[in-house]
C-alpha cells in the first residue's frame, strides 16, 4: 500500500500513529506530496488533492483520516483502535470528532495568516476558530482523568491535535489553563509511534 502523506499534516499524523501502534507500519509506502499543488498524481488518487490518500494494492483508494484509520484497524490483529461496537466505540469516535475539529480549526487559523495576503486576514474568523479551540481544550481538560493509559483512535487523535496546536502555535501557550490535559499529553508524547511521526521543526 501506498500513502499520499505530507509531514507537517496532522490528519497524516493520525493514521502514522495508528500505523505504528498496530505494527503495519512497514506494509506501507509513505510518498510525499504537496497537496497544495494539486499535482495530477495526486488528483488521480484522490479528486479533492487531499492528504492522507490510501492507494491499496489493487490500485483503488482511501479517504479521508478516520476512513482511513478504520480501514487499516481491520488489517491487525492486536486490539482495536475503534471499538466494534457499545459504549467504548463511540467514546472514541466523539474523542476523534472532537480532537478533528481542533484540527480543522487549527488549520483554518493557520491558512488565514501564512496563505491568505496580510491586507485580507479577518480578525473575526481568527477568534470564531481559536474560541471554538479552547472550549474544546477545556472539554478535554474536563475529561483528561479519564483518558487514562487508554491508547486508540480518540487518544491518538487528540495527541496529534494537541502536537498540531504546539506546531502551529495556533492559540498560544495552552497548558498553563490545562495542567491535566497537559500533563497526559507530555505522556502520551513519549511513546514511540508518537517520537517516529514528529514533524520536520
Amino acid at each position: 500500500m501506498l500513502l499520499n502523506y505530507s509531514p507537517t499534516s496532522p490528519f497524516v499524523r493520525k493514521v502514522t500513529v495508528l500505523l505504528h501502534e498496530t505494527g503495519l507500519a512497514d506494509q506501507v509506502t509513505l510518498k510525499s506530496v504537496d497537496a497544495w499543488a494539486e499535482t495530477e498524481a495526486l488528483t488521480a488518487d484522490n479528486p479533492l488533492s487531499m492528504v492522507p490518500t490510501l492507494v491499496l494494492e489493487d490500485g483503488s483508494t482511501l479517504f479521508d483520516s478516520p476512513v482511513i484509520c478504520d480501514f487499516l484497524d481491520h488489517m491487525h490483529r492486536g486490539a482495536r483502535m475503534l471499538p466494534s461496537s457499545g459504549e467504548a466505540r463511540w467514546r472514541v469516535l466523539r474523542d476523534q470528532a472532537l480532537a478533528d475539529g481542533i484540527l480543522d480549526c487549527a488549520v483554518l487559523v493557520f491558512v488565514e495568516i501564512n496563505k491568505r495576503p496580510e491586507e485580507k486576514r479577518w480578525d473575526w474568523w481568527l477568534g470564531l476558530k481559536r474560541r471554538a479551540i479552547w472550549r474544546a481544550l477545556e472539554c478535554l481538560e474536563q475529561q483528561a482523568p479519564d483518558i487514562g493509559s487508554r491508547v486508540d483512535l480518540g487518544s491518538i487523535s487528540m495527541a496529534v491535535a494537541l502536537a498540531y496546536l504546539d506546531l502551529r502555535d495556533a492559540v498560544g501557550e495552552w497548558r498553563g489553563k490545562c495542567p491535566r490535559l497537559a500533563a497526559w499529553f507530555g505522556g502520551f508524547s513519549d511513546r514511540p509511534s508518537m517520537r517516529a511521526t514528529a514533524p520536520p521543526v
